[in-house]
């Protein structure tokens, strides 16, 4: 599965889609989110994942899909099931995004 870009105008409708959702969100200054980017992209196309949708926001231009995670640094990850937040942390660390994302499949 490929990460999809998401807007303040489009990230409702992706976490109502009835798939579990994990959210990168990034600045374009970040160098961190700069870093774990190649390895979120790769996780989306491992098959143990495949039934998770992976999205990017854009932090700084997309203040309510900010705000529904409660963004407090970054990069950040937040977790979506059933149109809800259910978890969230500030990391740079694969292992960490994996931690969450197996944490989503259960």
């Amino acid at each position: 599965m490929a990460v999809h870009s998401s807007t303040d105008a489009d990230f409702q409708q992706f976490i109502d889609s009835g798939k579990p959702t994990i959210v990168k969100y990034f600045a374009d200054w970040c160098g961190n989110c700069k870093l774990i980017a190649p390895k979120y992209r790769r996780l989306s196309d491992d098959t143990r994942f495949a039934e998770i949708q992976f999205l990017d926001v854009n932090a700084e231009e997309n203040e309510q899909a900010r705000h529904a995670a409660g963004v407090d640094n970054l990069p950040f990850f937040a977790l979506f099931k059933d149109g809800k937040f259910v978890k969230g942390k500030a990391a740079s660390r694969e292992e960490a995004v994996l931690a969450m994302l197996e944490e989503l499949k259960s």
